[in-house]
């Protein structure tokens, strides 16, 4: 059965389209069973109907045409239990729905199995067989449900995909084509999608087609010749190092490359319209899956070789190919990954939101999308990317909600909120030199969270009294190499000098976890309790010293300068850096700077810290929480991982407690405490924050208005009765849900994000 199954799940993965997929299914599983009848049922969204969609064994022309309420008959029985139903007669059932265009009355036995993805019904798989007396025996049932799990997966890839390219189940026009992500970075954007990818990956090359075929095949000709001649090249200067039966490889594939091989197939697709690397991937895809099928170990090895040389052709087409990207005027930049050097490739005025398979809320692009007030939605696990390119995109940052050619009633209701978020906004600017002061007279210092130097002016411009952080690891991620000392200091300088003499906030060297440098790899089956943050620079001093030494050079004549060191558990780890902090110092006082020692403080961001606090505050000068990891440990959830995103809370009771605990206990011995983690950015969080007594908020910018305009309006009384109220529930949401009903009482309901209801009755209505 693991041979069928292998073999099954690699047909349907190399399947076309739905329906191919569902086909392959139906077939398959019926042989492999060997059965009567094999079916599959979907649910569709738009009527909320299963429609028989594929059939060995009942009247083909009941496809496409069959259908059943939601909770109606045997398969609606089996969608609403969410579990196997297996039936000796299904007849005598009370739920039996019989349909005479099926022809299933001369079936008895029926064992179905739901298709579940993501807690979501997608679906039923049916068997039934003749014989009354069989009932199928639990060793097939759990084949079932295997196949079910397996390819469950792929049939949402594949339903998905139908749907963006303007089909529904039922072969309607598909509008308001949705998908959930994770909240990347708040704002709405309406724009075309632009999908851009990695150099000779063909998994993520998108489908396009092509207006000009002859300089397509023309490309794809020249590929072809220049990696014939690179393993030609090879080939000669191996010669005399390998055996026959090694140099036969080379024959191999350049027989491959033979004009009635390989490129005669591609470029046949490419005359059907299609352009060079879209039709080398669907080739090759091709290719590898009869490859993979054999029973034989060699030639389904040779699926290897396949992709291989798929992969140095893309390299080619894709240097062929170089002509300089056209970005429309509102690009909505959509990635398997999306990375900071992508994101750079876009000029700044024609970015409006973005899009990335991979990554959370609080990933690091993430962070920086927010840095520069981009709407982003991450973590769309099933999103068909390749089918991006091109179409009219809606980002909703508020909600995680992405939705692929709108209808006119779905993009005037998301233009209205992008008007109302830019009124908003400029009714804010009159708050920017005003101090954010309750209405009792509680004082709370705004800073905010920085890393670009395009993140300066928008600071300054919305009244920030400082930075809270400074990521210091991103002049290290636009490199290819660490930096000199010098290159560090002048990064530093800019931050310090444009916010003198207001404190600037510094972060070692924090990489690790989400954020890789590509020329100091860290390979880690667990990257996020691994090395990461201080274990790294103290493991290598050399970097820690020199960036210290940097840091400190670059305050000279400021001395606002605040050190902070991030990802800390234990009370050494302290005391080692204050010795080597110490010891910069001093000798760059000798070498003749006139600086003064900076303040030095510790990042709170593991538990571990949480129950230290008095400990850690006794050696450094302040405090600071890191909210979005200490959420993320306490709550054992990495924060990157969209399939347990929904369980990520920054207002889980947990991570209250231990954040009304931090603030009680660094007050207790006399330190302040600030907090740098985007629920400070969060007006709701920022009115139970400073509820908790903590003496400075950081965020981005784009969040500062909003919560500066909020905490100017009302008392700290009222935010610690609110505080009060809330440390009694226990449920995420429903503090979440009380906190906003709070402020939208107190009049407060146009700084909250619109909720995904909204969208989705309109939906409903049309």
């Amino acid at each position: 059965m693991l041979g069928i199954l292998r073999n099954l799940v690699q047909e349907v993965n190399s399947a076309r389209d739905l329906q191919e997929a569902l086909e392959i299914i139906v077939s398959r599983v019926q042989n492999a069973m060997e059965t009567e009848v094999c079916s599959v049922y979907l649910l569709d969204p738009s009527s909320n109907r299963y429609i028989l969609m594929a059939t060995e064994g009942l009247y083909r022309e009941a496809v496409g045409k069959v259908s059943l309420g939601h909770s109606e008959g045997l398969i609606g029985l089996v969608g609403s239990r969410e579990e196997p139903i297996n039936l000796e007669d299904a007849t005598s059932h009370p739920r039996y729905r019989y349909f005479p265009e099926t022809g299933e009355e001369r079936f008895r036995s029926f064992l179905g199995v739901p298709i579940i993805h993501h807690r979501r019904v997608l679906g039923v798989l049916v068997v039934q067989q003749r014989e009354s007396s069989r009932c199928f025996d639990e060793g097939e049932e759990a084949f079932l449900v295997t196949v079910s799990a397996q390819l469950a997966g792929v049939i949402a890839h594949s339903e998905a995909t139908g749907a963006i390219s303007g089909l529904s189940l039922t072969g309607e026009e598909a509008r308001d084509v949705s998908f959930s992500g994770v909240a990347g970075a708040p704002g709405v954007a309406i724009g075309q999608g632009v999908v851009v990818y990695p150099a000779a990956d063909l998994d993520v090359v998108p489908e396009k087609q092509t207006e000009d075929i002859d300089q397509e095949l023309q490309l794809f000709a020249g590929a072809v010749t220049a990696v014939r001649e690179d393993i030609e090249r090879v080939a000669r200067r191996l010669a005399s190092q390998l055996r026959p039966e090694e140099q036969a490889l080379f024959e191999v594939y350049l027989r491959m490359l033979g004009d009635n091989a390989l490129p005669a197939e591609v470029n046949n697709r490419i005359r059907e319209g299609l352009w060079a690397q879209g039709a080398l991937k669907q080739v090759v895809q091709q290719y590898v899956r009869h490859f993979e099928m054999m029973d034989d170990l060699y030639l389904r090895e040779r699926a290897v070789d396949i992709r291989d040389l798929g992969r140095r052709l893309l390299s080619h087409l894709q240097e062929g190919d170089q002509q300089e990207q056209d970005y429309p005027d509102r690009t909505v930049l959509v990635s398997e990954e999306l990375t900071p050097a992508m994101l750079g490739e876009v000029p700044r005025e024609q970015l409006v939101g973005l899009v990335s398979v991979r990554g959370s809320g609080n990933s690091h692009v993430a962070i920086l999308a927010r840095a520069m007030g981009v709407p982003t939605v991450m973590g769309l696990v099933d999103i068909p990317v390749n089918q991006l390119d091109g179409k009219e995109l809606i980002v909703d940052g508020f909600e995680g909600q992405i939705y692929a050619t709108p209808s006119t009633d779905l993009r005037a209701f998301y233009q209205e909120i992008c008007d109302e978020e830019d009124e908003l906004v400029r009714g804010l600017e009159v708050l920017r030199d005003k101090p954010c002061e309750t209405t009792d007279g509680h004082r709370v210092s705004l800073l905010v969270n920085t890393g670009l130097m395009t993140d300066v002016v928008r600071s300054l411009s919305h009244g920030a009294e400082g930075i809270g952080l400074y990521r210091t690891e991103v002049p290290f991620m636009i490199k290819d190499r660490f930096p000199s000392e010098q290159e560090q200091r002048e990064y530093y300088r800019e931050q310090l000098e444009a916010f003198a003499p207001n404190p600037v906030t510094m972060r070692t060297l924090d990489v690790g976890g989400d954020k890789a440098l590509t020329y100091f790899p860290i390979q880690e089956e667990n990257p996020f309790l691994g090395w990461r943050g201080i274990r790294v620079t103290l493991d290598h001093p050399e970097i820690f010293l020199v960036q210290v030494r940097a840091m400190l050079k670059a305050s000279e004549g400021l001395n606002n300068l605040q050190i902070m060191l991030p990802m800390v558990s234990n009370i050494s780890e302290v005391e080692e850096s204050l010795h080597l902090i110490y010891r910069v110092y001093h000798e760059v006082r000798e070498e003749g700077y006139d600086i003064h020692m900076p303040k030095v403080g510790v990042m709170v961001e593991v538990p571990a810290a949480v129950y230290q606090v008095r400990e850690l505050a006794d050696r450094v000068d302040f405090l600071s929480v890191g909210s979005n990891d200490l959420t993320q440990y306490l709550l054992a959830v990495d924060r990157n991982n969209p399939r347990v995103a929904q369980l990520y809370h920054s207002y889980h009771p947990a991570v209250l407690q231990a954040l009304v605990r931090i603030a009680h206990d660094a007050h207790a011995v006399g330190k302040p405490v600030s907090i740098c983690g985007e629920l400070a950015g969060d007006p709701g969080g920022a009115v139970l924050l400073m509820a908790m007594g903590y003496d400075a908020l950081s965020m981005n910018a784009a969040s500062l208005p909003k919560v500066k305009s909020v905490l100017r309006s009302l008392s700290r009384e009222w935010a610690a009765q609110l505080l009060e109220d809330v440390l009694l529930l226990d449920s995420p949401h429903v503090i979440k849900s009380c906190v906003d009903l709070s402020l939208r009482s107190a009049g407060f309901g146009r700084y909250l994000r619109p909720g995904r209801t909204s969208a989705s009755v309109l939906l409903e209505q049309s």
